[in-house]
């Protein structure tokens, strides 16, 4: 039942982990048009932009299985993937092993003839990369699932049914699921897709029930919400609610904030403009405000059709890695603070280190003052210390009155600033 799958403790690992990167790869990534839903908005929704791209660069009667054979990764390199992100300073990956167009990155023996062993690659991309994260860092491997498939005949004959008849789950997902999990012990399951079948249909329960209890990575695996039309953000392992999710504010239960550095799209965009990408800013802002609130960030990259990591995306996994490099004591392990951003200065959030019994807060622009007015902490004289990570010295600070401190910043060279896209102060016996 929900009742005792929700009950399970989610392993520790997920929650101090903080930060995961999300990789869509798939047939998808040929056209690299538009969005990883080309396939849907060309051939279904008719969308005009789609319609078009095709008529003016494929010649009539081309169709979408016909992308397969051009889905090549000839350029994959999983050690150079693994490298980039151990580099990005994330605890996790998760890796699109099939999206809704149901073409699985492994040799599924559920998925004849559109799999990556038998089509394109004619490579196991799943068992790769898996084994290179493995080898070379130690990132928790995880991998991303479409329970439907847009287009798949027995799915469509199900919802023809009203999902009364469940031929679908039973000769293609759910046997995808146990394969994956059998053959490459994921610790992250992120489901996705329901196809606006409910739980029943898809035997979440059964599979989850598994999963925990009797699967070989039983112990430390993690799952999301997405199991079912009315599981999201009610069911499963850690919510996820909706796609960038960031609510600002604390939840009673851990969440995911997935989100693409690509704002317009998972998949590889060929036609992608520099505006479209979230900066470096951005990204440092939405990983701070995640973690304050207690969620974690899965920030996605879409991998081009000859499997490399665009240059963009790897800079930005690089510039994460180098802040985090700095300020990675105020993310990892953290938890959530009595305050999650300050009342009286913006852009200001908190982080509270157990261990430590210490409070981080971490600010995004450097005041023109010098001087950093913080209206939640209270100050104890003679007791509380300010430190600014990557800066030898205590800083002075000042209490104002019941609560908040004024706490003067170094004056610091551009060269002498330890980072520059937000910066962490340490607050030490501080009520």
């Amino acid at each position: 039942t929900w009742g005792s799958l929700d009950a399970r403790p989610l392993p520790a690992w997920f929650d101090e982990a903080k930060f995961g990167v999300f990789i869509h790869w798939g047939v998808f990534s040929v056209p690299s048009f538009g969005s990883e839903w080309f396939w849907w908005y060309w051939q279904k929704e008719k969308r005009e932009p789609y319609v078009k791209f095709m008529q003016a660069n494929y010649p009539p009667g081309f169709s979408y299985e016909d992308f397969g054979p051009l889905f090549t990764a000839e350029f994959f390199d999983p050690d150079q993937w693994a490298d980039i992100l151990k580099a990005s300073g994330a605890k996790y990956v998760v890796l699109t092993s099939k999206h809704h167009e149901g073409f699985t990155l492994w040799g599924s023996k559920y998925s004849w003839n559109w799999n990556a062993v038998d089509v394109g690659p004619k490579r196991d991309l799943v068992a790769e990369l898996a084994t290179s994260v493995r080898n070379r860092t130690d990132l928790r491997f995880g991998l991303y699932h479409s329970l439907f498939e847009w287009f798949n005949p027995l799915f469509l004959e199900d919802a023809t049914n009203i999902f009364k008849t469940r031929k679908f789950p039973t000769s293609k997902s759910l046997p995808e699921l146990y394969e994956i999990v059998t053959k490459y012990q994921p610790e992250i399951i992120w489901s996705d897709g329901d196809g606006n079948a409910p739980d029943t249909y898809w035997n979440s329960t059964g599979f989850l029930a598994w999963l925990y209890n009797d699967s070989p990575v039983r112990d430390t695996v993690v799952t999301n919400d997405r199991w079912g039309v009315g599981s999201i953000c009610r069911h499963g392992g850690f919510y996820t609610c909706s796609d960038r999710y960031n609510p600002g504010h604390l939840l009673p239960h851990k969440w995911e904030n997935c989100m693409t550095i690509d704002r317009s799209s998972w998949g590889y965009r060929r036609d992608a403009q520099l505006h479209d990408y979230l900066t470096i800013e951005d990204l440092v802002k939405q990983l701070v405000e995640t973690v304050s609130c207690g969620g974690n960030l899965l920030m996605n990259i879409g991998p081009t059709h000859d499997g490399r990591i665009a240059v963009v995306f790897e800079e930005r996994l690089r510039q994460v890695g180098a802040w985090l490099s700095i300020n990675g004591g105020a993310i990892y392990g953290t938890k959530p603070w009595r305050a999650q951003n300050d009342t009286v200065t913006p852009d200001v959030w908190y982080t509270f280190s157990p261990k430590e019994g210490r409070v981080n807060a971490i600010f995004l622009s450097w005041p023109l003052s010098g001087t950093l007015e913080l209206g939640e902490p209270q100050a104890k004289l003679g007791e509380t210390q300010v430190k600014l990570v990557g800066y030898e010295e205590p800083l002075k600070w000042l209490a104002l009155g019941e609560k908040g401190i004024l706490i003067a910043l170094p004056q610091l060279t551009p060269k002498q600033l330890p980072c520059q896209w937000g910066w962490t102060l340490q607050l030490t016996d501080v009520n």
